[in-house]
């Protein structure tokens, strides 16, 4: 419930009602508390009674449970005994304007983003690599804005990738060295990413922030993010929502202090975002939530423990709603002591007795009043939500995407020209002109041996005509002086066998010697 005089009413105290000071609900807040103590209500409270104020939400729904506050709430038990204790004789019960978001495009409108816009630092972190394979991610993206190429999906990353590698000894020299070790590494961890579900992420269209931003019928809109998949992979999950607040801490205009916020954030399980974080990347996360609410924009960690956010982060979270934790071991009573710690100590009560004291739907409650110092901790019971406590159904999530201003903006993936394709074609080309010139070597080659072939022919047809003539010419001799000598022989004597006959026999035989022996002599003087 709100109020302008009164704020943003979400808790009941000893003294009454306690209420969020609107001016100072962008100074971000921590709502912690272990498993089933009443976090995922806080969280829908504080949203409910934002949304009823006009400010729109963002929330990362983990089970399930917030799609509820899409229906109008009633009446129960518990509820008819909160509306005792705090004075409330007919409560207005009532939904939020909702639309459904979901990473990969099954519960809700896809949310999608380019690896341009991603960048080599968190995609780094994505990725889970080393410093040098970082350091070679940094060479890819930036060889590719020298080059003018789009990075917008896995494939165009992947043959970005390729192509330096192919390439690297050509970029050493002004980027870095650049080895295949490394940049096969990341492509594994690519692969591994791919099998995640991740490739459906980096795509166009790419989500704009400013539809986060929006009110219907005076309510801001309740931007619900279907998580129960996506928490399964930690990393794209912190990853992404890492990525979401850097844009809007990117795009959005300075605006100072506000009655109200433009948007609030919150950040559920958050101890996934500081799991295994470099120390580069907490000073950025701490950078852009110090920065982010000169944005309007106030982000609320949800986690078990205070201590699962770092000191530098803790310290800026003004508004505090603590459930009950459980000290079963030393790091659980070292826990609760840190936890008491972060509260303006009340006297009525000892903190930390109080914080293992608490039961469902109560917490330890301190918010910042309107010079933005923080309250005396009170011990409190939590409003109960106007809304439906409890998941909708599958047809009641898929009428109210269907029905969403937003339905049809993201559904189709848009696949236009980047690195992929405009390096396959430079390939493609290369290929083509180096395939152009093997053929026109070897018709130059073959041309050659043509010309060789035909010179060769020439030779041996003069060749073989003096050895003709030259065969000619012993045969006649041999065959002139053998017939003189048969003529002679022949004259004196009768015989059936006439003297032509008998010359030409010994013309036959003398002339297949005499071939033999100018064959022979005539090859072994060209083989010479």
């Amino acid at each position: 419930m709100y109020t302008k005089d009164q704020g943003l009413y979400v808790a009941h105290g000893p003294n009454g009602p306690i209420s969020i000071c609107g001016k100072m609900a962008n100074r971000h807040g921590l709502i912690a508390g272990a498993t089933g103590t009443g976090k995922t209500v806080t969280l829908q409270v504080l949203a409910e009674t934002f949304s009823q104020a006009g400010v729109p939400c963002f929330m990362a729904d983990m089970k399930g449970d917030l799609s509820g506050i899409s229906q109008t709430g009633a009446m129960s038990g518990f509820i008819e005994k909160r509306c005792a204790e705090f004075g409330i004789t007919s409560p207005e019960f009532g939904s939020c304007p909702v639309r459904f978001f979901d990473v990969f495009g099954e519960q809700g409108h896809p949310m999608r983003t380019t690896v341009s816009n991603m960048g080599p630092q968190l995609l780094s972190r994505l990725l889970q690599l080393n410093e040098t394979q970082e350091g070679i991610l940094n060479i890819v993206f930036r060889i590719a804005d020298d080059k003018g190429l789009l990075l917008i999906d896995m494939k165009d990353l992947r043959a970005m990738l390729n192509y330096v590698a192919e390439n690297a000894k050509m970029y050493t020299a002004a980027y870095g060295n650049i080895t295949a070790q490394s940049v096969g590494a990341i492509q594994r961890a690519l692969l591994t990413l791919e099998n995640q579900g991740a490739d459906k992420f980096f795509a166009e269209p790419s989500f704009d922030i400013y539809d986060l931003l929006q009110c219907e019928q005076g309510k801001g809109v309740m931007n619900v993010l279907a998580a129960d998949k996506l928490m399964l992979q930690p990393k794209l999950y912190s990853t992404f929502l890492l990525w979401l607040l850097s844009e809007l801490y990117a795009q959005l205009p300075e605006v100072g202090d506000m009655d109200l916020p433009k948007l609030v954030f919150f950040f559920d399980e958050a101890h996934m975002l500081f799991d295994e974080t470099s120390k580069a990347l907490v000073d950025k996360i701490e950078q852009v939530v110090r920065l982010i609410r000169s944005k309007g924009v106030g982000v609320y960690f949800v986690t078990q423990s205070p201590t699962d956010i770092p000191e530098e982060i803790l310290g800026q979270l003004g508004n505090r709603v603590q459930h009950a934790l459980r000290a079963f071991t030393p790091k659980d009573q070292k826990a609760v002591k840190t936890a008491a710690e972060t509260f303006r100590e009340n006297p009525s009560f000892k903190t930390a007795d109080a914080i293992m004291e608490l039961g469902t739907g109560e917490a330890l409650v301190s918010f910042l009043d309107e010079k933005g110092a923080p309250s005396m901790v009170e011990r409190a019971k939590i409003l109960f939500p106007l809304s439906q406590i409890g998941a909708v159904t599958e047809g009641q999530r898929g009428q109210i995407i269907n029905q969403s201003r937003l339905y049809g903006k993201y559904d189709k993936v848009i696949d236009r020209e980047s690195a992929f394709e405009v390096l396959l074609a430079e390939a493609e080309a290369a290929q083509k002109a180096e395939q152009e010139a093997a053929e026109a070597a070897a018709a130059e080659e073959a041309a050659a041996k043509e010309a060789k072939a035909k010179k060769s022919g020439k030779g041996g047809g003069l060749l073989k005509g003096i050895f003709g003539a030259v065969v000619g010419a012993v045969v006649s001799s041999v065959a002139s002086s053998v017939g003189s000598e048969v003529s002679k022989k022949v004259t004196g004597k009768k015989s059936k066998t006439t003297a032509k006959d008998i010359a030409g026999k010994a013309v036959g035989s003398a002339a297949r010697t005499a071939t033999r022996q100018i064959t022979r002599s005539v090859l072994g003087n060209l083989i010479k």
